[in-house]
């Protein structure tokens, strides 16, 4: 046996350097996600998934020390498998229905947070090899694969605008134009954002082909009979 398969038994094995090795390489393994969902500006990005991963990783390890160090009789991957059913509330925490439960955001990072979990118990068990496949796996999904989604669906990809008109009675007229030239769905009547009496408010969901810059659509939409301002919705 030479000095690389020595070594690479001995982080196998559960000991001070393989329990330092596991929670360095699992917390930078929760990094290497959360920084591309962090550049995207996700409410979970680098730290919380580095922590998830970190956590996960730690609660393995918990119940292989007991079964290997306190001699406990019992499943060491016990107490790992309730970090699964945990994420789901984190997970749910960063699921958001929004414009009238007609979008849902967040399941990508939701899912991410999942795997990480994963990946941190793996790397807490000594299972190297499969955390960093699933790392550098899960990495280019997240940077790559989602270019080529949106890509395919640019073409029927809309976006949240709100108007603001200057009387009820353009409220009907508006909105057919919206409908009409817009492909608008789901228009909405509020209370003006201004606080101007009688302007009204409406939000919309209006298609957004490609190629089409937003601020020039929203300077074209502006631009409509008895509109007084519009702005995108976040």
């Amino acid at each position: 046996m030479n000095a690389l398969q020595a070594f690479w038994l001995y982080i196998k094995d559960f000991n001070l350097l393989s329990v330092i090795l596991r929670l360095v390489l699992s917390a930078m393994a929760g990094a290497a996600i959360g920084v591309e969902r962090a550049a995207h500006g996700r409410a979970a990005g680098l730290r919380t998934h580095m922590t998830v991963a970190l956590g996960a990783a730690m609660t393995a390890m918990v119940g292989l020390y007991a079964v290997q160090v306190l001699g406990f009789d019992s499943d060491p991957l016990r107490v790992a498998a309730q970090v699964v059913s945990g994420l789901g509330f984190l997970g749910a925490g960063t699921i958001l229905l929004r414009r009238g439960g007609s979008q849902i955001q967040g399941l990508t990072t939701a899912a991410g947070l999942w795997t990480v979990a994963a990946i941190g118990i793996a790397m807490g068990i000594g299972f190297y090899e499969g955390a960093l496949v699933a790392t550098l796996a899960v990495t280019l999904i997240l940077s790559i694969i989602s270019r080529v989604e949106f890509r395919m669906n640019r073409q029927r990809q809309r976006m949240s605008v709100y108007l603001e008109i200057t009387s009820v009675n353009a409220v009907q007229t508006t909105v057919a134009t919206l409908k009409q030239d817009y492909g608008a769905i789901e228009c909405q009547v509020t209370p003006p954002r201004s606080g101007t009496s009688p302007h009204v408010g409406i939000e919309a969901l209006i298609r957004m082909p490609p190629k089409v810059d937003i601020e020039a659509k929203l300077t074209k939409l502006s631009k409509l009979e008895n509109v007084v301002f519009t702005l995108q919705n976040f």
